[in-house]
C-alpha cells in the first residue's frame, strides 16, 4: 500500500501529463479496495465460526461431568491455566500455521491426561511435563511425541485424532451423539455432504478438525503439492503409534506391560505383524486423506463466490477453480460476471441466469433495417440563400447532412444524402432541376478531417452528376453559384479559408478554371451577372467586389462607397432587371451600385471605370437579411430586427408589407413560388408560406438549440422533444407536424421516465432542474434531478424523494416492469438499482438484479447492450440506446454523428450492426415509436431530427405493413 500511495503522489502531480497513468492507478487503487473487503468478509466468517465454539463449550463440560468426572476435573484444571498454555502454543508456532481454536486445545488436553494417568506412554510425570509444544500445519497438524519419539501426522493417527470437540464425547451415549451431530454441522459442509450420496459416509465421524478456517489459494496449493513419500513415511510411523480409541475414555487402554515382558517374536510373526499394521494404517491413512481432499475441494469452490467479487482477484478465482479439479462446482463463479472496462475503469456486468454458456453466444446484425422517412427542421439561424422553388413544385432546403425535397402541395419529402457532413450551402441551375451543395469539411471519429466538396446532383432522380473540389477546398465551402448567361456551364465556390478562396470550375469536365485569393474578410454571398458570365460579384464584411473573369484568371474592384457611410456588413445583393446591383446592409439600407466612368480629372488619363453607389433607399429598422427580385420586377426585402417582409416596386418604393411573428424570428431567405405567394425561411429555423393579402403560416419547425429531451407516447403516434432552447414540442409521426409547443420560463427540460402500469393515464408532464412544472395534473416517475440524485413524483404532490447514491451526474434511467425498481446510469460509469417499493432504498448487492426485467432499456451501461461499446470508448461516445418494445433490436446514439441498429441482446464485443448516417453533430438521443414502426433520432447542434421508417425484412406483422404502406410518400437517395 504505501508504494501505492507513492506512485499516486507521483501521478497527481503530473496528472495532466500522463492522463492514462492516472487511470491505472485508480484502477489499481480499486482493486487494493476490494482485497480489503475480501479480508474484511474472511475475518467476519472466521469470528462467526469461534462464537459458534465458544456456544458449544457449556454443552460439552455438562457432557463431561455426567460421563467421565476425572476427565472433568482435568478440564477445569486446562481451562484455569488456557490463557498461559495457548500463549506458548502460538508462540511455538510457525508464521505460517493456523492458529489452534481453544476449543481444539482443550479438547487435545483432556486426552494427554487420560493418556498419562494410563501410563499409555510409558511415563507417569505430572500434567506439566505431559503438555509440550505443538506445531500446526495446514495440510498436517502434529504433537511432540513423549520420550523423544518422532512427530506422527495427527489426522492420520486415531489415538491423537481428538482435534475436535466432537471426538471427546463418548459414542455410547444418546445425549453425546446429539451434542456431536451440532459440534459436525457447520455452514457450508451439510449440503455438501448430502452431495456424496453415501450414507455411511455421512453417519461415519469425521477424523478431521471441523474447526473451519478460511481456505486460501496457498491452502490448496500447498495439498496439490504433497510429496507422496511423505505420506508413505506417515503411513509408516502410524504403525508405531498407539491405537488408543477416543470413544472411551473413561475405559482404560489394555494394559501393555504383558506384552513387553513375552519375550521377543519371531521375525515372520513380527513382519506379519508389522505388514498388516501397515496395511491398516495405510487403508486409514488413504480413507482420511481422500475425505479432506473433497471436503477441501468443495471448501474451495465455495470459497471462489468471495474470491472472485475483486476484479483483481479473478485470475486467483480461476486458479482455485482450476486447482480443485471440480470442474462442474455448482458453486463456482466463472462465467457469472464479466467486466468491461472504460477509460481503465472496471464495469462488471452480471451474466443472467437465463445465458448458460457466454462463450457461445452468437452476434448477428438485426434482421430490421431503417430507412429515412421523415425530416424535421431547418438550418435558418445560421445560414443564408438556402431555400429555392423547383421547377416540380418542391421546395429544397437543408438541415444536417440532409438536402429536403419537400412538395409544398402534396406534403411529401425526397431526400438527398450523399453528404458526410453539414450541409453549409445550395443554389439552383437556371433549369431548376439540378442542384449544387456544399458541405463542411468535419472530423471523422478518430479526430482527422475529412475533405470538404461540392455535389451537383439531379433533384429528379436523386443521382449525384459531379463532384467539385475534392481536397481544394479548406474548412468548408461557404457560397455556391451558377452561372446564367451560358446556361450554367460554370460554378463558382466561396471556400471557408482564410483567404476565403473563390475558384470558377467547370461543371460538365469538374475541372477548375481560374481561382483567386478574394478577402480575409468573412464573405456572405457570390453571384454571377445574369447577362455576363464573365462578371462575379461579392460581398461581405464591409466589403462589395466586382470581378472580372478573363482567359483564365480573376481580377477584382472594390466598390466605392464615396460620400455615403460605409456599414459594417453587406448582407445580401440581386440583379434589377437593369442590370444594376441591389444590396441590403446591415444599417437597414438598400444600396443601388452602378458603373462610374473614371475620374479623368483626379486620376488622370487612363483612369478606369469604378463601380459607386448610385441610390441609397431606407429600408428596415436594423439589418436588411435577403432581398429576392420578382418576375414583374417587384423586390421583396427581409427585415432582421422589425420582421417584415416589404414589397417594392421596380423603382423601390414600397408597395405593401407584413410582420412575422415574433415566436418565429426573424426573415433569413425568401423564395418565390408563383409571383405572389412565397416561402419565407426564419432565424428560428422556421419555415412560413403564404401571401401578403393571407398573412403567413408555418408549413414546417424546428428547435433553435441543442436538444437532448426524447420521449414518445406509450399508444399514439407522437412524440415529446426539449432542449437548451427551452422549448418543449409535441410532433405528429402520422401526419408529419408539430402539433403543439410552449417555452418554459427557466432553465432546461427534460423528459419523464414512468412505470409501465402508468401507461393508461398518461400525461405529458415536462420538468425543468428548478423542480418547476405545466399546471397539468402529475402522475408518478422519476427524472434526473439536481446534485447527482434522482426525483421521485408521486400523484397529487411535488418532489416526493430524492434517490441520493450517485457520485456523479446522472445520465439515464429505467423502471422494471412490475414498477417496483429503478436502474440508473450516471457520468463516472456507475450502475445502481433502487427498491421503490421497499422505501426507495438503494440495492447494494447487484448481482440480486441480474435477472430483473426492465419496462425500458435506455441506460447505455448494462450487460445486454455491453456489445455496443466500440473498443477504446472513453465512456461518452455513446450518448444514449433505446430498446424496442419488442425486445429484439436496440438504438444507439453515439458521438460521432451516427446511428447504429444492434440485435438485442448484445452482450458480446464488436457486435455486428447496421450504421446510419444524417446527423452533422453528436447524436444525443433515440426512441421506438409505440408500436416499433418508426425510431426517432435527434441531433444535438444540427438541430434536426430524424423519423427512420422500420424496415422488418419480410418478418413484420399486419400492422407494420400498413406503417409502411402509409410512408411511402416518403423517398431518399440511396447511402454513399
Amino acid at each position: 500500500m504505501d508504494g501505492s500511495t507513492n506512485s499516486l503522489d507521483d501521478v497527481s502531480g503530473s496528472s495532466a501529463e500522463y492522463p492514462d497513468r492516472m487511470s491505472a492507478m485508480e484502477g489499481r487503487l480499486q482493486s487494493q479496495e476490494d482485497e480489503i473487503t475480501l479480508l474484511k468478509s474472511s475475518l467476519a466468517d472466521a469470528l462467526r465460526r469461534l462464537h459458534l465454539h465458544d456456544q458449544l463449550i457449556p454443552l460439552l463440560k455438562q457432557q463431561l461431568i455426567a460421563v467421565n468426572p476425572a476427565a472433568a476435573r482435568v478440564l477445569n484444571q486446562a481451562c484455569g491455566s488456557d490463557g498461559s498454555s495457548n500463549s506458548r502454543k502460538l508462540s511455538s508456532s510457525s508464521a505460517g500455521d493456523i492458529p489452534r481454536h481453544p476449543a481444539t486445545s482443550v479438547s487435545s488436553q483432556v486426552l494427554h491426561s487420560v493418556d498419562g494417568e494410563n501410563g499409555v506412554n510409558g511415563d507417569s510425570g505430572t500434567l506439566d511435563s505431559m503438555f509440550k509444544p505443538s506445531t500446526y500445519d495446514r495440510a498436517t497438524q502434529t504433537e511432540s511425541n513423549l520420550g523423544g519419539q518422532d512427530r506422527v501426522p495427527l489426522v492420520q493417527t486415531r489415538a491423537f485424532q481428538s482435534l475436535s470437540l466432537a471426538d471427546a464425547l463418548p459414542e455410547a451415549d444418546p445425549l453425546a451423539e446429539d451434542s456431536r451431530a451440532k459440534l459436525l454441522r457447520v455452514q457450508g459442509l451439510e449440503e455438501e455432504d448430502e452431495e456424496l450420496g453415501d450414507p455411511a459416509k455421512v453417519k461415519e465421524p469425521s477424523w478431521v478438525s471441523t474447526v473451519e478456517e478460511p481456505i486460501h489459494p496457498s491452502t490448496i496449493r500447498s495439498l496439490q503439492r504433497e510429496d507422496p513419500q511423505e505420506q508413505t513415511g506417515s503411513n509408516e510411523s502410524l504403525s508405531s503409534a498407539p491405537q488408543t480409541p477416543t470413544s472411551g475414555l473413561s475405559a482404560p487402554p489394555k494394559d501393555l506391560s504383558s506384552s513387553t515382558r513375552s519375550g521377543p517374536l519371531s521375525k515372520i510373526q513380527e513382519g506379519e505383524k508389522k505388514s498388516l499394521a501397515r496395511r491398516n494404517s495405510e487403508k486409514a491413512a488413504k480413507d482420511n486423506q481422500d475425505k479432506t481432499k473433497k471436503r477441501l475441494e468443495k471448501k474451495a469452490a465455495s470459497s471462489t463466490n468471495l474470491l472472485t467479487r475483486s476484479p483483481s482477484l479473478e485470475s486467483r478465482a480461476k486458479d482455485l477453480i482450476s486447482s480443485t479439479g471440480s470442474s462442474g462446482s455448482r458453486r463456482g463463479t466463472q462465467g457469472q460476471s464479466i467486466k468491461m472496462f472504460i477509460r481503465g475503469r472496471p464495469i462488471t456486468m452480471y451474466v443472467p441466469s437465463n445465458i448458460q454458456n457466454y462463450d457461445d453466444l452468437k452476434m448477428e446484425p438485426p434482421v430490421e433495417k431503417l430507412e429515412l422517412d421523415w425530416v424535421y427542421g431547418y438550418r435558418g439561424r445560421d445560414c443564408r440563400a438556402n431555400l429555392y422553388m423547383l421547377s416540380s413544385g418542391e421546395a429544397v432546403y437543408f438541415i444536417a447532412c440532409v438536402v429536403v425535397l419537400y412538395h409544398i402541395n402534396n406534403r411529401t419529402q425526397r431526400h438527398y444524402r450523399k453528404h458526410t457532413d453539414c450541409v453549409r450551402c445550395l443554389t439552383i441551375h437556371p433549369d431548376k432541376v439540378r442542384v449544387a451543395s456544399g458541405q463542411t469539411a468535419g472530423v471523422d471519429k478518430d479526430g482527422k478531417p475529412l475533405q470538404p466538396y461540392v455535389h451537383i446532383w439531379d433533384s429528379s432522380t436523386l443521382t449525384t452528376l459531379q463532384q467539385i473540389g475534392l481536397g481544394t477546398f479548406e474548412r468548408g465551402v461557404g457560397s455556391v453559384a451558377f452561372s446564367f448567361a451560358d446556361a450554367g456551364a460554370f460554378l463558382c465556390v466561396i471556400d471557408d479559408s482564410n483567404e476565403h478562396m473563390l475558384s470558377v470550375w467547370d461543371c460538365a469536365k469538374g475541372t477548375k478554371h481560374a481561382e483567386v485569393k478574394s478577402t480575409n474578410e468573412a464573405v456572405f454571398a457570390v453571384e454571377f451577372n445574369p447577362s455576363d458570365s464573365s462578371n462575379i460579384i461579392t460581398c461581405g464584411k464591409s466589403h462589395v467586389y466586382f470581378w472580372t473573369l478573363s482567359a483564365g484568371s480573376l481580377t477584382k474592384k472594390q466598390g466605392i462607397f464615396g460620400k455615403y457611410k460605409k456599414p459594417k456588413f453587406i448582407q445580401c445583393f440581386v440583379f434589377s432587371l437593369t442590370g444594376d446591383v441591389l444590396t441590403g446592409d446591415s444599417e437597414g439600407n438598400i444600396l443601388t451600385w452602378g458603373k462610374s466612368p473614371g475620374d479623368v480629372k483626379t486620376l488622370g488619363k487612363g483612369a478606369k471605370e469604378t463601380f459607386q453607389i448610385m441610390r441609397q433607399t431606407r429600408a428596415h429598422d436594423g439589418s436588411v437579411f435577403t432581398l429576392c427580385m420578382l418576375h414583374g420586377g417587384a423586390l421583396l426585402s427581409g427585415g432582421g430586427k422589425d420582421r417584415k417582409i416589404i414589397r417594392w416596386s421596380a423603382d423601390l418604393a414600397p408597395e405593401r408589407e407584413c410582420e412575422i411573428p415574433e415566436m418565429f424570428g426573424a426573415v433569413r431567405c425568401i423564395a418565390d413560388v408563383d409571383g405572389e405567394e412565397v416561402l419565407v425561411g426564419t432565424t428560428r429555423n422556421a419555415i412560413l408560406r403564404g401571401t401578403f393579402s393571407d398573412g403567413f403560416v408555418a408549413i414546417l419547425q424546428g428547435h433553435v438549440d441543442e436538444m437532448w429531451g426524447l420521449a414518445t407516447h406509450p399508444s399514439q403516434d407522437v412524440f415529446l422533444t426539449c432542449g437548451h432552447d427551452r422549448l418543449v414540442c409535441v410532433w405528429n409521426t402520422e401526419e408529419h407536424k408539430l402539433d403543439w409547443c410552449t417555452t418554459l420560463e427557466t432553465g432546461m427540460c427534460s423528459c419523464f421516465h414512468f412505470p409501465c402500469q402508468m401507461a393508461a393515464s398518461w400525461r405529458w408532464v415536462p420538468m425543468t432542474t428548478s423542480y418547476t412544472s405545466t399546471p397539468s395534473p402529475r402522475v408518478d416517475g422519476a427524472t434526473p434531478a439536481t446534485e447527482n440524485a434522482i426525483g421521485l413524483f408521486i400523484s397529487r404532490r411535488f418532489l416526493s424523494r430524492c434517490l441520493r447514491g450517485h457520485s456523479s451526474f446522472i445520465t439515464h434511467l429505467d423502471w422494471s416492469k412490475d414498477g417496483k425498481y429503478i436502474m440508473s446510469n450516471s457520468g463516472d460509469y456507475e450502475i445502481l438499482y433502487w427498491d421503490i417499493a421497499g422505501g426507495c432504498k438503494l440495492l447494494r448487492n447487484r448481482y440480486e438484479s441480474k435477472d430483473r426485467e426492465w419496462a425500458s432499456y435506455t441506460c447505455v451501461l448494462g450487460f445486454h447492450v455491453m456489445g455496443v461499446w466500440l473498443e477504446g470508448s472513453d465512456g461518452t461516445d455513446i450518448n444514449a440506446l433505446c430498446r424496442s418494445h419488442s425486445e429484439r433490436m436496440v438504438a444507439v446514439a453515439d458521438d460521432f454523428c451516427k446511428v447504429h441498429l444492434f440485435q438485442y441482446p448484445c452482450p458480446k464485443p464488436k457486435a455486428p450492426n447496421h450504421s446510419y448516417e444524417g446527423h452533422g453533430s453528436h447524436v444525443t438521443n433515440v426512441r421506438f415509436t409505440h408500436c416499433d414502426s418508426h425510431l426517432l433520432s435527434m441531433g444535438g447542434k444540427d438541430t434536426c431530427i430524424l423519423q427512420w421508417r422500420v424496415k422488418r425484412g419480410g418478418m413484420g406483422d399486419g400492422s407494420g405493413d400498413r406503417q409502411h404502406h402509409a410512408a411511402l410518400t416518403s423517398t431518399s437517395s440511396l447511402e454513399p
